[in-house]
């Protein structure tokens, strides 16, 4: 490694200084553009003129939203290629965030995810890929602070230092750096095995398995970010769906993908996946577990079947001058032919009052003694008979619409549908609930699955039913009459619905970004997604993670090993093959880059507990600050630990059991915003999975041990959040696995 002179350093902040003179103007003349399209009116002009002048709109902004996001570390990195490795006017290229070039399209700057870019993370002494140096530029806001050079000459070299050289010295020198509060993108630092990874191939699924600190969730960002450069055709209509295990995680990793030019991806959790739904309800873990299995798909569809029952006894309909009855036949001979259509729920009701309907409309010509009727009398007939109260009320009590909340409300506060859906009293006492009251947050995260799976089974309702019940004011007729003239005009009518396409070109509609309009469609088909923390998503969570992605490309990204939730993954044969058998491959991350060798060796003591065939990943580095331990006579001691404990300037996580409470004075307590951005946080441990701290105080391992569903898989996942200080404090015994800890009075 080679220092550069401040000659150097003078000659790469008068070239970076050049890239932002060229970023300037690239937002000035965007912004132009952007306010040329706004100024055209929002009203003005043909609906094909609105609609080009929207897709300009968007097209300008979420550019003008990329440049603005590459700010901070616009560049990173050069490469000096050997003669003969490039073109003679691109042997130095630099590298960074996005590509530039000037306005006669000379390159000024290669973004991270060209293919011309790979060498920067690949190339070693033993195969440089055609470079010689590679420069790492460190910059603070538009300055350029430092230069480090890996010199890739392999003269002098043994084969042993060949096998060593991998440019890591970048990373651990931001590794020494003191947390934020947010993951630090950490693109000009990936290396060879992530960068392999990241440029795996669109198709199938991809499994990414890894310890802790080997970088899964970089990973998994960059290879986003990646995916949408290299397959932005594909992807950018359908966009990306990141997953994460809890929403304190995705507000640590929301600022990763903007500062890698990506501004319309979905981030968001397995409770957020069903729009209009809040899922805040705290659930108990046997419960979770068993709304998770597999088996809750029959439990629902057997729920569906229930309000499809037909009676036993015959109906009798009183209208004003007769009589109207439904026998047992009838309404099984209707219900057959519902069944035979194969639609969802809501739409077969459709087949089913038709034929109840015929029925009675033929009884009802016998009252009024009218005998045999036209077509067009019986109609006219039917459709008396269908706005009658007594007949609709009739109707909708054999076959009702639902909803989803409807149907698993209906469910949970009912023992005899738990009972018909062919569960035990003692199963059925897990789902057992009093009816939602005003106000109250009445669904949990694990509802969210199976609203979804009620979804798929329920179909929508028929809008033809809600439009009669909110009839259009006039100017709303007067678009629709308006649309069907247009569909009449172009040929159109037979193929699509007026009112669709009233909706569709409302002038006035606020244009949404991709990302917006996928989080309010539940059954938005995304081009790609991305699951972090994988290993925690039950059996039904992954039913509705696939109806997101039928392409079946996906990013799997999570490690066996720190499976906290009951419901959670043993393996990633079983979560995936009834989805993806013979689509999905594995690859393994095996460096730890975040724990330093004294915590993992801790560490790795624990995961023989999780499963002694298991191997931690190695690690990188050593803090010089070996792990302790240390008995305190009571949790008021805990403050004056924490102290002692905190790097200055840094983040500290106090993890505690779960309904363990303590009271640290200006600590934030519990997930959230404020998680992030204190000095000192309270944490459980599922709260804290995925993050990481400059130093952590695990608070009665003992009881997170025994307490837990997985309580090895929880310890082990405390015990690696750390990047410099860890320790340990219990007021009962230590558990044997860590009595090897350096124990401390103070």
């Amino acid at each position: 490694m080679s220092h550069s002179t401040a000659g150097e350093l003078a000659r790469e902040q008068q070239y970076v200084a050049k890239l932002y003179e060229r970023l300037d103007v690239l937002r000035v003349r965007t912004r132009g553009q952007l306010d040329g399209v706004l100024a055209q009116g929002a009203a003005g002009g043909t609906h094909q003129n609105r609609s080009e002048r929207d897709s300009f709109a968007d097209m300008y902004a979420t550019r003008l939203a990329r440049l603005w996001a590459v700010e901070n570390g616009l560049c990173f990195g050069r490469l000096d290629l050997a003669e003969g490795a490039a073109e003679p006017d691109e042997t130095r290229l630099y590298i960074g965030r996005l590509g530039l070039s000037d306005d006669d399209q000379h390159r000024l700057l290669i973004d991270w995810r060209a293919p011309v870019a790979q060498p920067f993370y690949r190339a070693t002494p033993a195969a440089p890929m055609g470079v010689t140096r590679r420069r790492h530029l460190h910059t603070k806001g538009r300055t350029v602070r430092t230069i480090d050079d890996d010199l890739l000459d392999l003269d002098g070299l043994s084969d042993a230092d060949r096998a060593t050289l991998n440019g890591e010295a970048a990373l651990l020198a931001a590794l020494g750096e003191t947390r934020t509060g947010r993951m630090r993108d950490i693109v000009a630092t990936i290396q060879g095995e992530q960068d392999k990874i990241i440029r795996s191939d669109l198709n199938g699924v991809l499994v990414v398995q890894g310890g802790p600190g080997t970088g899964k969730t970089v990973v998994a960002l960059h290879r986003a970010a990646y995916l949408l450069y290299t397959y932005r055709d594909r992807l950018e209509r359908r966009g990306v769906l990141i997953l994460g295990p809890n929403p304190t995680f995705l507000r640590y990793i929301e600022q990763v993908l903007p500062s890698l030019g990506e501004t319309d991806v979905l981030l968001s959790t397995v409770a957020e996946l069903y729009p209009g739904v809040t899922a805040r309800r705290p659930e108990r873990p046997e419960a979770a577990a068993f709304k998770g299995a597999a088996r809750m798909a029959e439990v629902v569809a057997r729920a569906v079947q229930d309000r499809q029952r037909m009676p036993r006894q015959t109906v009798e309909i009183k209208l004003d001058k007769f009589t109207l009855r439904l026998d047992r036949q009838a309404c099984d001979v209707a219900r057959s032919r519902a069944v035979k259509s194969r639609r969802p729920h809501n739409a077969a009701r459709g087949v089913f009052v038709r034929q109840l309907l015929n029925a009675l409309t033929k009884q009802a010509a016998r009252h009024l003694g009218r005998g045999m009727l036209n077509d067009e009398d019986f109609a006219d007939l039917r459709e008396d008979l269908r706005t009658e109260e007594p007949v609709r009320a009739a109707l909708n009590r054999l076959w009702p619409y639902l909803t989803p909340q409807q149907l698993l409300i209906g469910l949970f506060t009912s023992p005899e549908r738990l009972a018909y859906a062919g569960l035990t009293p003692a199963e059925a006492a897990l789902l057992l609930r009093e009816p939602p009251r005003a106000g109250e947050s009445w669904w949990s995260e694990a509802d969210v699955p199976l609203l979804d799976e009620a979804a798929e089974l329920l179909g929508d309702i028929d809008e033809n039913v809600l439009r009669a019940a909110r009839r259009a004011e006039e100017e709303r007729e007067q678009q629709l009459a308006y649309a069907r003239e247009v569909l009449e005009l172009t040929g159109m009518a037979d193929i699509m619905d007026a009112e669709r396409f009233a909706a569709r070109q409302q002038a006035e509609e606020t244009y949404l970004t991709t990302a917006e309009r996928a989080a309010k469609d539940r059954t938005w088909a995304f081009g790609h997604v991305i699951v972090d923390e994988a290993q925690e998503l039950s059996a039904m969570a992954w039913r509705t993670v696939m109806r997101r992605c039928p392409t079946r490309s996906m990013t799997v990204v999570g490690d066996i090993a720190q499976t906290g939730s009951t419901a959670g993954a043993l393996s990633w044969a079983n979560v995936l093959d009834p989805h993806a058998a013979g689509r999905w491959r594995e690859a393994r991350l095996t460096v730890n880059y975040r724990t330093p060798v004294e915590l993992m060796s801790v560490a790795a003591d624990v995961l023989t507990l999780v499963d002694p065939a298991l191997k931690a990943p190695e690690s990188v580095r050593e803090s010089g600050e070996p792990p302790w331990a240390r008995r305190l006579a009571g949790l008021s001691e805990l403050e004056e630990v924490v102290a002692e404990s905190q790097v200055p300037g840094g983040k500290l996580a106090v993890l505690v059991p779960e309904g363990l409470t303590v009271d640290l004075p200006g600590a934030a307590v519990g997930a959230g915003l404020a998680a992030l951005e204190a000095p000192v946080s309270v944490l459980t441990v599922a709260e804290a999975k995925g993050l990481e701290f400059d130093a952590v105080v695990i608070v009665e391992p003992g009881r997170i041990l025994e307490e837990s569903p997985r309580g090895p898989s929880d310890l082990y996942v405390a015990l690696t959040r750390a990047t410099r200080r860890l320790g340990v404090v219990h007021t009962a015994g230590l558990p044997s696995v860590l009595t090897g800890l350096d124990q401390r009075t103070r």
